[in-house]
């Protein structure tokens, strides 16, 4: 099904869908949240009555994307924004019955340069891999950012991308594993020997449990197994964290990167990839004209694609992709709500009776 979106006065987004995706979205009672920092937006994507809906909203650098029970964590550029959901205003949102979910802008943390990658929420502690500094961290109001964990290769905390750790798994609110594109200890040591000497690590304990992927990214705990995306060869994988072994679940036609569960599904983010040396030599190269940038929904019983997103123009590579529960069609107002072409909405409690002086 073929559409558009006007998402700004330069860009606009062409995008094709399977028919199965509004009906499986409305059916599972969820909407999905997509990430892309080459076209610096946070995208949502719902359905109402049977129709695919999508929104586009200015985040800078838009990358990880923190689903808390009632906020959002969005890090965009040198910051994070937090979003808070706003329910009660949803009956004033126009047009009147559109909406069944509203996130607000509320509050943004200055973290500099620290190139943000996935975020998770610890009850009001908000998690972050840090990937410039080799880290997992937190947030702190009097500093950048407050280290909590590194691999056990990294001697020092430097802001020198030794490993391009980018990726976390979460579980029972704790970080359980981690993927990093090398085990090496120099500036950009990953670069070199990125076709093959991806890793996923063990949180706390610093244990490599397997080895050998192509630029590995999006690890998740689901349902008592790792799964977790080999984006250089397409692949979405479970992996054995006691022995190393591999299960390709599905090959996909683009560098997986961006990965979400709900229910007896998998959501799964594709990118294509661009002629630079960031990407050179990875196995997916081979097919470069081929590969989609979108999303693929896989049935995890039968392991078959059942639906799709295709963007074919203005969007080429996602980095994040996160399940939004309870909202098929949720209305988004980030930082920027005036260039994404809408209207102010203002959160005010009820007045107070006047001071008396």
């Amino acid at each position: 099904m073929p559409d558009q979106a006007p998402t700004d006065a330069i860009r606009e987004v062409q995008f094709e869908h399977s028919q199965t995706l509004p009906a499986l979205l409305e059916q599972l009672r969820i909407s999905l949240l997509v990430s892309t920092y080459q076209a610096g937006k946070l995208i949502s994507v719902g359905a109402r009555g049977g129709r695919l809906a999508l929104s586009f909203h200015n985040f800078d650098h838009c990358m990880g994307i923190g689903v808390g029970p009632d906020r959002l964590a969005i890090s965009g550029g040198h910051q994070i924004w937090t979003l808070r959901s706003m329910p009660d205003l949803v009956p004033q949102l126009e047009p009147a019955g559109q909406f069944d979910g509203c996130y607000l802008s509320r509050s943004s943390v200055f973290t500099g340069p620290i190139d943000t990658h996935e975020l998770a929420w610890s009850g009001d502690e908000l998690w972050v891999v840090n990937t410039l500094f080799s880290c997992l961290c937190t947030i702190h109001p009097d500093f950048n950012f407050v280290s909590r964990w590194m691999p056990p290769f990294i001697s020092a905390l430097a802001p020198e991308d030794r490993c391009h750790l980018n990726g976390m798994a979460w579980d029972a609110g704790r970080p359980r594993f981690v993927t990093a594109m090398s085990e090496t200890d120099t500036k950009e040591g990953w670069r070199p020997d990125k076709t093959h000497s991806g890793c996923v690590i063990e949180v706390p304990s610093g244990r490599v449990v397997a080895r050998g992927f192509a630029m590995p990214h999006s690890p998740r705990w689901y349902q008592g197994h790792l799964w977790l995306l080999d984006s250089g060869c397409g692949q979405f994988l479970r992996l054995d964290p006691a022995t190393g072994l591999k299960d390709v679940v599905g090959d996909l036609p683009g560098y997986t990167r961006g990965l979400a569960f709900h229910g007896n599904y998998a959501f799964v983010g594709l990118s294509k990839i661009r002629e630079t040396s960031t990407f050179g030599g990875v196995p997916l190269a081979a097919r470069r004209e081929s590969l989609k940038c979108g999303l693929a929904v896989i049935d995890m019983t039968t392991r078959a694609c059942v639906a799709t997103l295709e963007f074919k123009s203005g969007v080429t590579e996602i980095f994040d992709l996160q399940v939004l529960p309870g909202t098929t069609c949720p209305a988004i107002h980030g930082p920027h709500a005036e260039n994404d072409g809408q209207t102010p909405i203002w959160a005010v409690p009820s007045p107070k009776p006047a001071w008396t002086l």
